[in-house]
């Protein structure tokens, strides 16, 4: 028996109430409500477009040919189905803490805590997997200004090392891009989603302009040889590219600190995933019609500008796209940090982390030390592992969570059909179906390598609950005060 008077089975199984949650004990029980409708669909579209378009190519492409571009089609779908039912839930749950809150109402404590494990690796790899990308359109950018560049051993992960190629140190401008970011979400919420919002618009311009530009010299004769892997290739692909719809679960993470939460958050998620997947398979499209396949393999290094350097016979487009992807790229960098840190606070508060992951700095009302532990550890990661050894493993963490908030639509239309939902799942309950099963698609193409050590991470995650966690969620007592309901309509 714990300490609860509980069973291991009874504790592993009890749920998070949707209202009146309690607080762990030491712990923080809200955040403060400053980001409206635009401010959080920018974050979604902050935090999605960028992790993929401007350098997944070079690793989608050669796995699946021409024919990534339904490999995008068919990760959008499964996003698609898995946004509506995030919009759900979202609207439902208005709390921090994303697919883990969700999971924590419906699953069970076990399944939320696995579920945790799932979110932190998938935010954590692709922060590190986003700053790998920025240092190297910032290297083009540098190189097209100034004629210079980062040193290779200072711009390139060490590891892993092949013979003859020189040796590197340490991948230093992704650091520096994740502590840049760390100081921002010290600062504030609300300057970090303007300052996104900012950034986000640039961004958006540039890839228009790519668009415009790649297609002067677009030919259909690029799409000949449409499917060189057939099927399997196309699944492949899906699965790396799957990864870069991580900015719509980064939505649901700001629950505490948007106002009007139960029709804001729909509203933004929905919104969000219509304007990434439209900027998507432009992109894909019009690079695909500008060059090869076969070319993009050698282009890991900022892929879209060198494709308009190619179009243009100069430096000058290449040089504007370059500069809004390292600007553009930073806003990916800034929301999912933000996500990771306000996933370790619900945790903290829950109970299921120590309460200081649940302390907020009284001036700025931010979370200061997990957002030190993540930079941390994510510079760790960036600065020393390559992209293509974190891109599936984004893609792993972001499909099992879409599964489980999938499911969470079904359990707590069933368990609690008269709760208040700001929007509701069209087409259930196939559509949620629909989501578990697309997703469950991608996610078994994925390699095995990649599952194994995935399942080492959970496992760890897991041992750490029946450990420790268990024996600390505020559920045992009753905590401190419960979790304070947002107020219907407050704000916009």
């Amino acid at each position: 028996m714990g300490a609860s008077g509980l069973s291991l089975t009874e504790q592993m199984l009890r749920r998070r109430p949707v209202l009146d949650a309690p607080v762990a004990h030491g712990a923080s029980a809200a955040l403060k409500r400053t980001i409206g409708t635009f401010q959080l669909t920018m974050f979604g579209v902050g935090a999605t477009i960028g992790t993929g378009i401007f350098f997944v190519l070079s690793v989608a492409v050669p796995k699946a040919g021409p024919s990534v571009v339904v490999s995008f089609l068919i990760a959008g779908f499964a996003a698609g189905l898995a946004a509506i039912c995030y919009a759900e839930l979202a609207s439902a749950v208005p709390v921090s803490g994303s697919t883990y809150s969700y999971a924590y109402t419906t699953l069970g404590e076990f399944v939320a805590m696995g579920v945790a494990a799932c979110l932190l690796l998938e935010y954590g790899v692709s922060i590190a997997a986003v700053a790998v990308g920025w240092s190297g359109y910032l290297n083009k950018l540098l190189h097209n200004l100034f004629g210079f560049q980062i040193p290779q051993a200072l711009s390139l992960a060490p590891w892993p090392h092949t013979a003859g190629d020189p040796w590197t140190i340490v991948n230093l401008p992704a650091i520096v891009l994740i502590v840049l970011c760390a100081l921002l979400l010290i600062r504030g919420a609300s300057e970090s989603a303007t300052v996104n919002t900012v950034m986000v618009v640039i961004k958006l311009g540039v890839l228009a302009l790519f668009v415009a530009i790649a297609f002067t010299a677009f030919s259909t004769d690029r799409f000949a040889d449409f499917m060189p892997y057939g099927v399997s290739g196309i699944g492949a692909a899906a699965g790396t590219i799957f990864f870069s719809y991580i900015g719509l679960d980064a939505v649901s993470t700001a629950g505490d600190e948007v106002k009007n939460p139960q029709k804001t958050m729909p509203r933004a998620i929905i919104a969000a995933l219509i304007v990434v997947t439209t900027f998507y398979v432009l992109v894909t499209v019009a690079a695909l019609g500008t060059q090869p396949w076969q070319d993009f393999a050698d282009q890991e290094e900022a892929g879209l500008a060198t494709i308009l350097d190619n179009v243009t016979g100069s430096h000058w487009a290449s040089t504007v796209l370059a500069a809004g992807a390292v600007i553009s790229i930073f806003s990916v960098t800034l929301v999912v940090m933000y996500g990771q840190t306000r996933i370790l606070f619900a945790m903290g508060r829950d109970g299921l982390l120590p309460p200081r992951f649940a302390k907020v700095n009284p001036k700025t009302m931010t979370p200061v030390y997990n957002t030190v532990v993540v930079a941390v550890i994510v510079s760790i990661l960036a600065g020393f592992v390559p992209l293509d050894y974190l891109a599936d493993m984004v893609s792993i963490g972001t499909l099992t969570a879409f599964i489980v908030v999938s499911i969470g639509v079904v359990i707590l239309r069933r368990r609690e059909p008269d709760l208040p939902r700001g929007f509701k799942v069209p087409g259930y309950p196939v559509t949620p179906v629909l989501s578990v099963l697309a997703c469950a698609y991608i996610l078994f193409s994925l390699h095995w390598t990649t599952w194994i050590a995935f399942s080492i991470w959970v496992g760890v995650a897991l041992i750490f609950y029946v450990v420790w966690g268990r024996h600390h969620s505020a559920l045992n007592d009753g905590g401190d005060g419960i979790v304070a309901r947002p107020t219907p309509g407050a704000g916009s």
